[in-house]
């Protein structure tokens, strides 16, 4: 398999079970970096598409990833060397819960991309189905871990999947997290909203909505997806 050719780097996927997507690159060119981070963390990097899309647009000096398999981890540190960042970029081979533990630094901005049970997966299994959602990276773990993980004036930035938005954030909102903007992505202006990108803080800010179509025909771009990913895509 081919790497995964950037403008500014190349990712190597053969390892990861979770490839690289519209979803990671939505996240990493969206997320706000407005309060300009010192450092930031990225929870189940995988190939550490994240990270390396916040060392292309941001000055963090610390951008630490997070990765529990042991060939997605593998594969990301070797992302990592191989990239123009290496010595900003570090990941660490461990669950969530221990790392939220051991560590007492908090991060100006976390980003996530949490594996989520795809609307495509489907095996004649249900109960699989449900265990290879909920195990994976619970959404209650995730936001009690990024409660104790993010600064004060930090932001935590998500993607997934639109029919789980209301649960996420009311069950943030437990955890003394708000969510302060939202963006809706639609594949085309007549299909329905896929995903929610979310960013939340400490701050019970007002919340913003926006909306992103991705094509207005096949591999005909809007040019709002255009402006949003032209960083990154070679063909944007």
């Amino acid at each position: 398999m081919k790497p995964f050719k950037f403008k500014q780097f190349s990712v190597n996927q053969d390892k990861c079970a979770m490839k690289i997507g519209t979803d990671s690159v939505l996240l990493g060119a969206w997320a706000s970096l407005k309060n300009n981070p010192f450092s930031i963390l990225d929870i189940g990097s995988g190939t550490g598409i994240l990270s390396l899309m916040m060392a292309q647009r941001s000055h963090a000096e610390l951008i630490d990833a997070l990765e529990i398999d042991d060939n997605a981890y593998e594969q990301c540190v070797d992302n990592f060397e191989q990239s123009p960042w290496g010595d900003r970029l570090f990941c660490y081979h461990a669950a969530l819960e221990e790392f939220t533990e051991e560590i007492e630094d908090t991060y100006d901005l976390i980003i996530c991309n949490p594996p989520f049970y795809s609307e495509d997966y489907k095996t004649t299994n249900q109960q699989r189905d449900l265990a290879r959602f909920q195990d994976a990276m619970p959404f209650k773990h995730l936001l009690e871990s990024v409660s104790k993980l993010l600064s004060d004036n930090g932001s935590f930035n998500v993607i997934i999947p639109f029919k789980e938005q209301d649960h996420f954030i009311s069950l943030a909102t437990k955890y003394n997290i708000f969510a302060n903007n939202i963006l809706h992505v639609k594949g085309n202006p007549t299909s329905g909203i896929k995903r929610s990108l979310i960013e939340f803080s400490l701050k019970n800010n007002p919340l913003e909505i926006k909306e992103l179509i991705i094509e207005i025909d096949r591999h005909q771009y809007t040019q709002d997806y255009i402006n949003l990913t032209k960083d990154f895509y070679l063909k944007m």
